[in-house]
């Protein structure tokens, strides 16, 4: 059993939703034992003086993809060719890259959204998330999803991405392919078959792809619900890439558990959110920051009508009081630069109080690990950031990492500044 002690000048009392100080938490093994005791135990293995920090829960990504982006791409984007050009043994090396970027950040928990690339189907993410767990590289705890349900010619179709020729590139429900009832139940079994943690499914088109328009709805009603059964009775949760508002609707109605993106929605389906607790991440600062004048002309010009759409949607989700998640879909926002979305939602309407909530609590609910990920509270895992200055009154202290533990290992410990 190890003790330690972390001393700091503040920390964020999530549940209260203010900053205390000054700040000690007790971290027994991979867990919080207290936060702020009247005794500290006389015999702890360690003790950290971080100086003047905020202490605060791991924060949390729910829409990134791990295997693609990073290094050597232009601000995050990856190669229009990267499905065909990647085998997966690089593809692997380079999301392991991205995931220590990732956990240098402060975020020390990920939804890995679905893979769009032919593996033999192999699930990387799942791979990624096994090697971390293991201790074999470091990186964030990662919910895999496996490769997306997508139809043929839907948004996650990596033959559209590629805009590859006929029979140049079969793919088959091992690698995301499904159409029609059968194959979609068989597609999402395969996922959870092989170690997928949650179900992404293609519900609309995408402002990324050269397929059908950003709004339009890819699957059937009937697809839909038989893709929240299965899922649901395996006891994992459906995220949905749905931009246009006829898919999020049929989502919502086939209890689809959470909306990616959203960019479309009107206001009676932002309240159908409300009415249903229907989880939304909003992937809002890549609508300001995605380097659009990289990619194709055709995509440009949807972005241009879509991007807009999507930063009027977000305040009145807000407002409404949709349960909303911290999500970025890095690497249309560089891996490492996640906390950028923090600092969007505020832009958009959020307190920075609020914010952080998305990125700690709410985002625990939506992977169910509510009761042990998103606060510092006795019991908890110690999962802990520390951040120069007061994220409460500016949200772009989060942008300052100085200190990363997860599960009671420190992987991150910059020095106190002197007083």
């Amino acid at each position: 059993m190890t003790t330690t002690v972390i001393r700091a000048a503040r920390w964020v009392d999530i549940d209260a939703g203010r900053v205390r100080t000054p700040a000690t938490v007790v971290v027994v093994d991979n867990r919080i034992e207290s936060v702020d005791p009247e005794v500290l135990p006389q015999d702890a293995d360690q003790t950290l003086d971080l100086g003047d920090v905020t202490l605060m829960p791991g924060l949390m990504d729910m829409e990134l993809n791990l295997l693609i982006g990073g290094p050597g791409g232009p601000e995050g984007l990856p190669s229009p060719m990267h499905g065909v050009q990647d085998d997966p043994v690089y593809r692997t090396l380079r999301a392991a890259v991205n995931a220590r970027s990732t956990l240098e950040a402060g975020f020390t928990t990920v939804r890995n959204l679905g893979l769009m690339v032919k593996t033999g189907g192999y699930l990387l993410d799942v791979a990624l998330q096994r090697a971390i767990d293991q201790g074999w590289h470091v990186g964030p705890r990662i919910y895999p999803a496996g490769h997306a349900v997508t139809p043929y010619g839907g948004h996650l179709d990596p033959t559209v991405f590629q805009r590859l020729a006929p029979g140049i590139m079969p793919l088959s429900v091992a690698e995301g392919i499904a159409n029609g009832v059968d194959d979609v139940r068989a597609c999402v079994r395969y996922q959870i078959r092989h170690g997928a943690k949650l179900i992404k499914v293609s519900a609309s088109g995408g402002v990324m792809s050269h397929s059908t328009a950003p709004g339009a709805q890819q699957y059937s009603d009937e697809e839909f619900a038989a893709i929240a059964d299965e899922a649901h009775r395996a006891g994992v949760r459906v995220a949905a890439h749905a931009v246009g508002d006829t898919a999020i609707r049929a989502c919502i109605r086939a209890g689809i558990d959470c909306i990616e993106h959203g960019f479309l929605a009107t206001d009676d389906t932002i309240q159908m959110m409300v009415d249903h607790g229907t989880f939304l991440v909003s992937t809002t600062y890549l609508t300001e920051a995605m380097a659009i004048d990289r990619i194709a002309p055709e995509l440009r010009k949807k972005a241009e009508v879509v991007f807009p759409q999507a930063q009027a949607m977000l305040p009145k989700a807000i407002a409404a009081g949709v349960r909303i998640a911290c999500g970025t879909d890095a690497p249309a926002v560089p891996h490492g630069q996640n906390a950028k979305e923090l600092c969007a939602l505020v832009a958009r309407g959020m307190t920075p109080m609020q914010a952080l909530r998305a990125a700690t609590v709410t985002s625990a609910e939506l992977v169910e690990a509510d009761d042990e990920l998103g606060r510092l509270a006795d019991g908890y895992l110690a999962d802990i950031v520390a951040v120069g200055g007061d994220p409460s009154k500016d949200i772009a202290a989060t942008l300052d990492v100085r200190f990363v533990m997860k599960d009671g290992v420190v992987y991150k410990h910059a020095a106190a500044e002197p007083d």
